[in-house]
This record gives structure tokens, C-alpha cells and sequence, in this order.
């Protein structure tokens, strides 16, 4: 089981053991991930599980709301088709509420561990600039580096805002361009003149070295906590 399906909770057979033994599948493989220090996207995945088992439970009418839904009647010649929601009786409302008291802790104790293990793994990780860092710095290229290893990653990051409801977003989109060695001449600043000479499109691109002495994923955990961390870096510096 790679991940928890969205709608988990209503999919298929609605029963409570075997709710449970989804579940629990689920957390295990969650915990194994986590002690071979693979956070994502199984982090995430966590985050979204509890606020929406939360939201479940304080607002019974999204129970029905997640429902599946079947086709009751087709209207053929308007090329309509007429749902009806799969509700069940006061007894089935009772399994759904007793499936979401049990996993709520289970998922909510992995989202903790997760939480503890992303700290421990951001305070690791050291993000500085690579020469000059210019005004603009919402495009250009971060350099991964860890274990001790020369290998560096390089990555073209952008910055994007989104909205949701009311409120503006930060993201931030990477795409890997190569990967190279340090040594006494490939410096970190070589690597930025020479990303320079090659990419004409960013004359004076921000550039970022975020190094590390764990050992760690690169897609899993080192990627994805680097771009939080640059994230909220360029927040602070503006």
C-alpha cells in the first residue's frame, strides 16, 4: 500500500474491521518510511488524512458528503444522469463515527513522529547563498549537496503564488538540470558562472547551496524539506 486513498473512509466495504486493517497497513508502512527517514509524501498524505477525519467528525454532514455515489436512473434523452447518494441507516452513520474515533490517534501519533523527524532534519540542513545574492531571487538555482559526498544537485527553482479561499500561497516548482562533483576547481561559485555562461535566460540568477551531513533521500526528504526551507528563507529576506 503505497498511499491512503482520499476517500478511504467510504470506499468499498464500510465495515469496521476491515476500516481498521486498512489503516493500520497504512500507519506501518507510514512508520517504516519514517525510520528509513523518507518523509514525503507520506507527511502530507498524514496532514490531509487527520484535518479531514477532524472535519468528519466535528461536521457529521460531511459524512455524507464523502459518500460514494451510484447511478439511480438514467435519463436518456436529455443525456442525464440522476445520482442518488449511498446514506445509510442510523446504524451504518455509527460504524463511519466509530472508524474515524479509531484512526484519528493512530494517524494522529504517525503525524507527530513525521513533525518531529521533518525539525530534526531541517535544523541539519544549512542554506547560504552562493556569491552575490541579487533583489530578484523568486527564479533561479538551488544546489543539493549532502552526506559528505561532493555529488551536487542542481535545480532551477521558481517561486509561485496560488490562492486558496482568500489567502495567497507561496509554492515553489523545481526541475533538476544536472548533476555534477565539487572538487578544487568545480567550486560552488564555478558552478554558478558556468550555469550562467550556459543559460543566458538569467544573467544574474540567485543562487543557493543547501548542504548537509545526513544521510538522506534526495526526492523523499532532502528535496522536498530544502524547497520548505527556501521557501520561508526568501519570505524572511524580503
Amino acid at each position: 500500500m503505497a498511499s491512503l486513498a482520499e476517500d478511504w473512509l467510504t470506499q468499498g466495504l464500510i465495515d469496521t474491521e476491515y476500516k481498521k486493517y486498512i489503516l493500520l497497513a497504512y500507519i506501518q508502512e507510514v512508520r517504516e518510511h519514517f525510520d528509513s527517514r523518507r518523509l514525503y509524501p507520506f507527511l502530507s498524505d498524514l496532514v490531509f488524512h487527520y484535518n479531514n477525519l477532524h472535519r468528519l467528525r466535528e461536521n457529521k454532514k460531511l459524512i455524507y458528503q464523502n459518500f460514494p455515489k451510484e447511478i439511480s436512473r438514467a435519463d436518456f434523452e436529455k443525456l442525464q444522469l440522476h445520482y442518488r447518494q449511498i446514506i445509510g441507516d442510523d446504524h451504518l452513520m455509527q460504524v463511519i463515527e466509530e472508524i474515524v474515533n479509531f484512526s484519528m490517534p493512530y494517524i494522529k501519533n504517525s503525524l507527530d513522529t513525521g513533525a518531529s523527524l521533518y525539525e530534526e532534519i531541517a535544523r541539519g540542513i544549512y542554506l547560504e547563498p552562493v556569491g552575490i545574492a541579487p533583489l530578484f531571487r523568486q527564479e533561479g538555482y538551488l544546489l543539493l549537496g549532502g552526506d559528505g559526498t561532493a555529488q551536487i544537485h542542481i535545480y532551477r527553482y521558481k517561486i509561485t503564488v496560488f490562492n486558496r479561499s482568500e489567502e495567497k500561497y507561496k509554492g515553489i516548482h523545481t526541475e533538476l538540470v544536472e548533476t555534477t562533483e565539487k572538487s578544487l576547481i568545480n567550486t560552488y561559485e564555478h558552478i554558478k558562472v558556468s550555469l550562467i555562461k550556459r543559460f543566458r535566460a538569467m544573467p544574474n540568477p540567485a543562487t543557493f547551496l543547501a548542504h548537509t551531513k545526513l544521510s538522506l533521500p534526495i526526492n523523499e526528504t532532502l528535496l522536498p524539506v530544502t524547497k520548505r526551507l527556501l521557501v520561508q528563507h526568501l519570505e524572511h529576506a524580503a
